[in-house]
């Protein structure tokens, strides 16, 4: 499935090798090859997982190859911005639990997302979804904590990284803390009342299993 313009274009070739974005003529050569949701969910699967207390800007990622669930959703984000898609973002909010950072895309009026993530149910998801709050739903069952308590509770409004243009959210050697803090301020949506979420049971063992396979362990 080919990215569908939506408005966003990436500046022309500047000296040096860089467009207004910032990134390398290399970088861009390698996020303009991953033209498909599919394509940019298969190179962020394969980054090394990272146990860190980072921000990654996306040319960091590219080059270091690895990061964890917020830096794959940033690389996420740039490639599909430079295959014509808004740099979306939606925090997926827990409790006793991660948040998790999604990428958002809309095909044919349909949501789906990118992520990446050591728990194999919480990554990518085909654009089928006709809501924001139906994607969010969606990771439910495989949204957990090492004592199988179900953790997901509330979704964000979509988050535009072009905000942070003027940060270098794209480029930045350092930390882009800011990206994080824009997710925390978002405004958040509850998925159910508080009393149904006392009354959660724990996931049982085979779906605990299922939903570890191929994690990397601290």
């Amino acid at each position: 499935m080919a990215l569908k313009s939506a408005g966003v274009r990436i500046g022309g070739m500047r000296r040096g090798g860089r467009d207004s974005s910032g990134l390398s003529a290399a970088d861009l050569r390698a996020l303009r090859a991953l033209k498909t949701p599919a394509r940019i969910q298969k190179f962020v699967d394969a980054l090394e997982y990272q146990y860190a207390d980072t921000a990654w800007s996306p040319a960091r990622v590219l080059r270091e190859r690895k990061g964890h669930c917020l830096e794959g959703a940033l690389v996420a984000a740039a490639a599909l911005r430079v295959n014509g898609h808004p740099p979306l973002l939606m925090d997926l909010e827990a409790v006793r639990d991660d948040d998790h950072v999604v990428a958002l895309y809309r095909d044919r009026g349909l949501w789906g997302g990118i992520a990446k993530s050591n728990f194999a149910g919480l990554r990518f998801r085909a654009p089928i979804y006709r809501t924001l709050r139906e994607l969010a739903m969606s990771y439910f069952e495989h949204y957990y904590n090492l004592r199988g308590e179900r953790t997901l509770r509330a979704y964000s409004m979509p988050v535009n990284l072009a905000r942070l243009d003027s940060q270098h959210w794209m480029t930045d050697e350092d930390d882009v803390w800011s990206v994080p803090e824009l997710l925390i301020a978002a405004r958040h949506y509850a998925l159910f009342p508080d009393k149904v979420a006392r009354g959660l049971p724990r996931l049982d063992r085979r779906s605990f299993e299922a939903g570890m396979h191929g994690r990397v362990k601290h």
